[in-house]
């Protein structure tokens, strides 16, 4: 096992990325998701265009290993993380740990309250053992199917006490 490096996403990653986002969805949310859910959430790969575009003005992030794209993660300016993902054969390696550290960099130097994020069953006590808390649990429409998920949040910078 290769050591992972954190760096920016590139354009020749989109297609890597775009099939690890399909692959662990079908492979690991399985565990949490039903085949309809699946189906709704993740019906195909997208092309290296159409995976490109949906990344517009986001910052996006890939953890690789030995040439390898095995992870990836995506943070808006607001603190809104989009999508993270480890790929399913990396699993419980430190991989999405170090996804998150460099998200919180990121974050913190752009002095940024907070991060949130919508996230799955199967992601919850991960971004809880990160020090996220639940602030609701929700219904999402995907392709006419509903998903539940958790509306979480990390606060980065504190807040004043309102006296």
């Amino acid at each position: 096992m290769g050591t992972n490096v954190i760096r920016a996403a590139e354009p020749a990653d989109a297609s890597d990325i775009a099939k690890l986002f399909f692959e662990t969805v079908h492979a690991i949310n399985r565990r949490d998701y039903g085949s309809a859910e699946i189906a709704a959430w993740a019906p195909h790969i997208l092309s290296a265009e159409e995976w490109l575009a949906r990344q517009e003005g986001k910052m996006v992030y890939v953890a690789v290993q030995d040439d390898r794209v095995v992870g990836f993660a995506e943070l808006e300016p607001s603190g809104h993380i989009d999508c993270f993902y480890t790929h399913k054969d990396h699993q419980s390696r430190g991989i999405g740990s170090l996804l998150l550290d460099r998200i919180e960099a990121r974050a913190l130097e752009l002095i940024l309250p907070r991060l949130f994020a919508e996230v799955s069953l199967t992601a919850k006590p991960f971004f809880e053992h990160r020090g996220f808390r639940s602030l609701r649990q929700q219904e999402v429409l995907r392709r006419g199917v509903s998903l539940k998920n958790f509306m979480m949040e990390k606060e980065l910078i504190s807040r004043p006490a309102r006296s």
